[in-house]
């Protein structure tokens, strides 16, 4: 039995020298102290020696198995370090290197414009106001003076939800809702989103607009030519001509459409402006009698101009864009110019 035990102790060392790894370690473990391991098998056997070997025995039994405890849990912290090592050289970081940058996102440029354009008429004392998308026939056609009969009110140009709902054509029906609910003076603009019949490269069924509009006693048309004129130095730079043409719209008597010298060739002609020198921004106007007969206002009292333009021609005239559709494709390498 000593023999046997001092056999079993010289290959239990060996065993523990010969595990790789903490499984194989663990192999070894149970071979030696399991149900059937060979240490168990010699301490079960003891019950068929002699008194007088027993406790002898018993002895040898108890020193090996302690041994070979510190001797496995000597090998199993080696092995843990091992692991750890292998795994600081297989995943250790490099804190020179630069670190990966999360991309950021950048406001459209037809945000910018529409903040640019928000804060310039800010500046002049307007504030700003919006109005919902589905609008009533009242507001968006009646109020402002268009008749049934006018060309506007057409299918192929108003998207028509029923016989008295539109999805609006212009934000100017923000303009009536704001003068029915306050009384002059009011200063007021109003971007937003509209939509009509209309697809190509310079035109979308879904654009934006801003509305603008004073009232008050006394205004003028000169009041609107300064306000105007002041902006679009503002917008584009000083140094731009700026002109006024005579025009109609229903809602504004007299009205005009409004020119800038072209900001691509300085007013020497190019493409993009027909070689006349002359981009058309936007249309304007005093307001119609007739809008302020909707709203109960006294004609005789009071006087006002409007004014509005399309946000997407403001943008691709400040930035050179020569397609409309660019600004709706959100192409991430035309968006990250802005």
């Amino acid at each position: 039995m000593q023999e046997r035990l001092q056999q079993l102790q010289k290959d239990v060392l060996t065993s523990l020298q010969k595990a790789k790894d903490l499984k194989s370690l663990q192999n070894v473990r149970v071979e030696i102290l399991g149900k059937k391991g060979s240490l168990t098998e010699v301490m079960k056997g003891m019950r068929d020696l002699s008194a007088e070997e027993r406790p002898v025995i018993g002895n040898l039994v108890n020193n090996l198995k302690k041994e070979f405890e510190n001797s496995f849990l000597s090998r199993q912290l080696q092995l843990q370090q091992q692991d750890i090592a292998a795994k600081l050289a297989s995943e250790k970081i490099d804190v020179t290197l630069p670190g990966r940058r999360t991309a950021s996102g950048s406001l459209h440029p037809v945000t910018l414009v529409t903040d640019e354009v928000v804060e310039i008429f800010s500046r002049l004392g307007f504030a700003v106001a919006e109005g919902p998308e589905i609008e009533q026939d009242f507001y968006n056609f009646e109020a402002l003076n268009i008749p049934k009969d006018h060309p506007a009110r057409d299918m192929q140009d108003t998207f028509y939800i029923s016989d008295d709902r539109v999805l609006r054509t212009h934000t100017s029906p923000v303009q009536i809702r704001t003068m029915l609910k306050h009384k002059p003076p009011i200063r007021v603009i109003a971007p937003g989103t509209v939509y009509r019949r209309d697809s190509d490269l310079t035109h979308s069924p879904m654009f934006h607009q801003v509305e603008g509009f004073l009232v008050d006693s006394h205004v003028t048309f000169g009041d609107l030519k300064g306000i105007l004129t002041h902006f679009l130095n503002e917008f584009f730079g000083d140094g731009y001509s700026v002109r006024f043409r005579p025009s109609f719209f229903p809602f504004t008597e007299p009205s005009a459409e409004v020119d800038i010298e072209c900001v691509i060739c300085g007013g020497k002609g190019c493409r993009v402006c027909g070689k006349t020198g002359w981009l058309e921004i936007l249309g304007c106007g005093m307001i119609d009698p007739a809008v302020f007969e909707s709203v109960n206002y006294d004609a005789d009292k009071f006087s006002g101009f409007a004014f509005g333009m399309g946000l997407e021609r403001m943008a691709m005239l400040k930035y050179g864009v020569n397609d409309l559709r660019l600004f709706f494709e959100n192409d991430l390498r035309f968006l990250k110019q802005f």
